[in-house]
């Protein structure tokens, strides 16, 4: 009989680590993202695509910052009711609006606004 012992070399492997544990989201509170989206939007505003702008320019339409909120509240009437293209007059001056893009597409003033169809609107406001 042998006495001797053998002892076999295992290999060393590095120790298993578990992986970090991972931070569970809170539960958002229910309109939390509906309401900071809306915040977001809300702080660009309506913005005017190039062909307004040149609209605006070619015959001399300029709104004051009272006429803009206006514009703003008459957007966000239609969206509210589900509007996506709308025509919106304010004082004397027509604006077609992209509400799902809050841009405005076309600027019309009074004289322009004789004998002229709107088409392709499914809502409109005065405001």
């Amino acid at each position: 009989m042998n006495d001797r012992m053998t002892i076999i070399p295992q290999p060393i492997s590095p120790a298993r680590l578990k992986p970090p544990a991972r931070r569970q989201p809170s539960a958002p509170v229910a309109g939390q993202f509906d309401q900071l989206l809306r915040k977001q939007i809300d702080r660009q505003g309506v913005k005017f695509s190039k062909h307004a702008v040149d609209r605006m320019n070619s015959r001399g339409i300029q709104f004051s910052p009272n006429q803009l909120q206006r514009l703003e509240q008459a957007v966000s009437q239609v969206e509210a009711k589900g509007g996506k293209e709308s025509l919106v007059m304010i004082d004397d001056t027509a604006l077609v609006v992209s509400v799902k893009n809050d841009t405005v597409v076309t600027v019309v003033d009074k004289e322009q606004m004789k004998n002229n169809v709107f088409t392709h609107i499914d809502s409109a406001v005065i405001a």
